[in-house]
């Protein structure tokens, strides 16, 4: 089952409009995502991990990308005139949304996004923002399948700086999620 990114930003939105306060102020009137989308939640709610809780998973990693956003580039949900505003919200629903996860007791995904989190704030760190991107489909890929010994190796090849960690952390995705990674 496909969970649309549009329908899971109307979801996020809603979400944070219910909380009230700045967030709920600084929502743009029509989010919605880029052309270009990698529809990540979508990805780790097609796998086998995530069947009992697509929407929930799709919500999820749409909630916790937002966060990457906010931090690193342009949210799609937001105002981003004021930078510190925006930077507290990306904090907030890194939080809010790695508590939810865990509150579905899936400790093992809330490990892979604490791993994207912290690998992409390497690569941007590192000026690598194809290596940031790589690690977000790659921790799709292990939320919605599992994690195998090269999606492992890739992670440990993007930690050490490996050149060929984004390509080493696409294939690895592809191998664990066929062909749903593939047209990322």
């Amino acid at each position: 089952m496909s969970v649309p990114t549009e329908v899971t930003l109307a979801r996020l939105a809603g979400a944070l409009r219910e909380q009230g306060g700045l967030l709920a102020d600084a929502l743009l009137p029509a989010p919605a995502p880029p052309e270009d989308d990698p529809a990540l939640g979508a990805l780790a709610a097609a796998g086998p991990r995530s069947a009992c809780h697509t929407e929930d998973v799709a919500f999820v990693i749409e909630t916790i990308r937002e966060g990457y956003l906010l931090h690193y580039a342009t949210g799609r949900l937001l105002r981003d005139d004021d930078r510190d505003l925006v930077l507290l919200a990306g904090d907030h629903l890194y939080a809010a949304g790695l508590a939810r996860l865990a509150a579905l007791g899936d400790l093992d995904a809330v490990a892979e996004l604490s791993d994207v989190i912290s690998l992409c704030a390497q690569a941007q760190a590192e000026g690598r923002p194809d290596l940031a991107e790589a690690v977000w489909t790659a921790g799709a890929a292990a939320v919605g399948w599992g994690a195998d010994d090269a999606m492992r190796a890739a992670k440990a090849a993007a930690r050490a700086g490996a050149d060929d960690a984004p390509e080493a952390l696409r294939a690895a995705a592809r191998l664990l999620s066929g062909e749903v990674a593939r047209v990322r």
